[in-house]
């Protein structure tokens, strides 16, 4: 139960948007706040334990560069309070990943067996998003070698494929070396993820959110819902592309409406 928000521009450096759009979402987590930017061939990353503007300053905002970012406030209902375990979390291959997760696994310790033992791989905290993180990674080094070379068609196909492999309620943004932002959306729609639009003498831009109310404070307008079960991605180039990569069926939490949303939300039309 965190918040999420990223956004994809057409130029210039995203860092104080998403320090405007966290400032919007701190209601959903005060335990601890992290950002990444991208430029097109580096990430920049900070993050710590604290509010927002306990973590943020004008000194460690100002190297985050780039127009691609994502950023997380976080409410610790799995895993523990070490700073360690603040998001957005990183793997570097395939690609290079940044993920940040609003939501619960409830087959967690089944997914972590795999990683240890099938996967090989090694996770540094008890978090259940670096196991989904983990877990997305897998399926796309999986379907390399099964033969395919695209890397949009990779990431829709590992998504598709962790769908089928993750139980629980999550909504995902993350950041994918030279791929694009993505966001995608549980089967169920458990957790709340918005999109919004902004107009630009560039170009097309846009961002995503727990909750729609991020969107204000940056001129973005919001144009619907990620549909339970859906995927979209924003290339580098501004161009979107939305999968619906497993059936969807709405089911979302009651919690969000009666302890977690803001007033003055939208969520999935209510």
């Amino acid at each position: 139960m965190c918040g999420i928000v990223g956004i994809a521009q057409r130029k210039g450096n995203v860092n104080l948007d998403i320090y405007d759009g966290l400032l919007m979402l701190q209601h959903r987590g005060q335990d601890a706040a992290g950002v990444v930017t991208y430029d097109g061939r580096n990430f920049h990353e900070t993050r710590g334990n604290g509010l927002v503007t306990d973590v943020f300053n004008q000194t460690n905002l100002a190297p985050l560069k780039g127009n691609f970012g994502l950023g997380h406030v976080r409410y610790p209902t799995a895993g523990t309070t070490n700073p360690a375990e603040a998001q957005p979390f990183f793997v570097n291959a395939p690609f290079g990943i940044y993920l940040v997760h609003n939501g619960n696994l409830t087959n967690t310790e089944e997914q972590r067996d795999k990683i240890l033992e099938n996967y090989q791989r090694h996770l540094r905290t008890e978090s259940d998003t670096e196991v989904l993180l983990n877990v997305f990674a897998d399926k796309m080094y999986q379907i390399f070698k099964r033969g395919e070379t695209d890397a949009q068609t990779v990431v829709f196909e590992a998504v598709t494929e962790l769908m089928k492999s993750i139980k629980g309620g999550y909504s995902i943004i993350c950041l994918i070396d030279k791929v694009g932002l993505m966001a995608f959306r549980d089967p169920y729609g458990i957790r709340p993820l918005s999109i919004g639009h902004r107009s630009t003498t560039a170009g097309d831009e846009w961002a995503f959110a727990s909750e729609d109310v991020a969107f204000t404070p940056i001129s973005f307008k919001k144009i619907r819902d990620v549909k339970p079960g859906e995927a979209i991605l924003i290339t580098p180039n501004g161009e979107k592309i939305e999968q619906q990569c497993q059936p969807g069926n709405l089911t979302p939490c009651i919690f969000e409406y009666i302890y977690l949303a803001r007033p003055d939300a939208m969520l999935d039309d209510i």
